[in-house]
């Protein structure tokens, strides 16, 4: 959890330090995030798929596949990385077709532009990344992210306000701060897994690429790509949409994002473990035990969500202040945040069962599932109730409570078919 939680807080920091700047310089991170988000969401789904496979792998005692999973992994999401750039560096024209305020978007196209080289490096710490939560090694991944904030918040200093002779970039200076940090992850992770013995032998040699197992692996990665691409375009969606509604609706919902994107995260490491275990259980063909785990882990994600729930209800009004001086917007993310308690128990749960699915190596499924509930519900509740009626952002809001509600019944559902006759 603190793995996944910490990726965020590079963003974290960025909307924190740049909004002192003002609510353009925050909606403009925001802007210039949505089509990042989207590459990431894509890079970051390919990359789970090496999660199931290395944990089967290592439940069988197959060493050498592993170390094939491994290679072949790394090597897909380097290319993922580049592909995923190039396609960031030739959408930047798209930023001016969304209808945004024009001074969102002059600030928006540089910082994106930065921001998309890091794609490289980050898909590959990903690979990496994945490999050893297969393994159940996951605390190295949080040391090496943590790291990166540590040198994110102090580049973000020195960048963005032209701290101690450095130049004042504001805005760029948070994509530069990012792109440096995500750089420096990979030699640090590698550094602490290869001082492990049971990591020399995967880090000794790279020539167990295999195009069988490539095969595999973009089997699974595809879907799991297009299942995080179909909840994360809702989401942008809602920052386009609340765009177009004021300048302060952006930055507002940016606020109430970000927040929501934190807890989200504990969700996505309790989604990674379900992933580990089941996938653990599945190789050994214990479905008892499997059943087991994953309840476990279900009820765990329901407890936790339920405190985070009762948080923003409690701090709604004394959170959006952490990020911006500015009364209005602090007042609209406020009544964002009373949304987004009531759908932290669907949004944990569904991310979750996503990922006890993935462990079974079910994935093209679950995929139609979020397109349904992400395209065919949450996107049109949004747009209908923000955009075209009266209730503005939280009307926006609204749509991803329904998109994400509808999509915990339906996950849970399909887990329930497939093991209800497997003991």
């Amino acid at each position: 959890m603190l793995g996944q939680i910490a990726h965020l807080l590079v963003a974290l920091a960025d909307n924190i330090m740049v909004g002192k700047l003002g609510a353009a310089q925050l909606a403009a991170v925001s802007l210039g995030n949505t089509l990042i988000f989207i590459a990431l969401s894509v890079g970051i789904g390919f990359s789970f798929a090496i999660t199931p496979l290395v944990a089967e792998a290592d439940a069988q005692a197959d060493y050498s596949r592993v170390k094939s999973i491994f290679h072949s992994g790394a090597v897909i999401c380097f290319l993922n990385g580049i592909i995923l750039c190039i396609l960031l560096l030739l959408a930047e024209p798209v930023l001016y077709m969304l209808d945004q305020p024009e001074e969102v978007v002059v600030l928006a196209v540089p910082y994106m532009r930065v921001v998309a080289y890091s794609m490289i490096p980050l898909m590959l710490f990903q690979a990496i990344k994945q490999f050893s939560d297969g393994l159940s090694f996951t605390i190295y991944a949080m040391y090496a992210t943590l790291g990166a904030n540590v040198i994110n918040v102090i580049l973000n200093y020195l960048l963005i306000y032209g701290e101690l002779g450095f130049p004042r970039l504001e805005v760029v200076g948070a994509g530069y701060g990012t792109l440096v940090a995500r750089i420096l992850m990979i030699p640090f992770l590698i550094f602490l897994l290869s001082r492990k013995e049971v990591f020399k032998q995967y880090f000794s040699d790279f020539g167990s690429f295999s195009k069988v197992v490539s095969k595999r692996l973009l089997s699974l990665g595809l879907p799991t790509a297009l299942q995080m691409f179909f909840e994360v375009s809702l989401f942008t969606a809602a920052i386009f949409m609340c765009g177009m509604i004021s300048t302060n609706a952006q930055a507002a919902n940016q606020i109430a994002l970000n927040l929501s994107a934190l807890t989200f995260m504990v969700g996505v490491g309790l989604g990674v473990t379900a992933t580990i275990r089941v996938g653990n259980q599945f190789g050994k063909r214990d479905f008892a035990e499997l059943k087991r785990i994953a309840g476990s882990i279900f009820l765990l994600t329901l407890l936790i969500e339920i405190v985070f729930a009762l948080s923003f209800l409690l701090f709604k009004d004394l959170l959006p202040w952490i990020y911006i001086q500015d009364a209005e917007v602090v007042s609209i993310a406020s009544s964002l945040l009373i949304v987004a308690a009531i759908f932290q128990i669907s949004d944990g749960l569904q991310v979750v069962f996503l990922g006890a699915l993935r462990g079974l190596q079910d994935v093209w499924l679950p995929s139609l599932i979020c397109l349904v509930s992400y395209w065919f519900f949450g996107l049109p509740v949004s747009y209908y109730m923000g955009v075209n009626g009266d209730y503005g952002s939280v009307g926006v809001w609204i749509g991803l409570l329904v998109g994400l509600s509808v999509s915990a019944l339906l996950m849970y559902c399909r887990y329930y078919y497939l093991l209800r006759d497997r003991f």
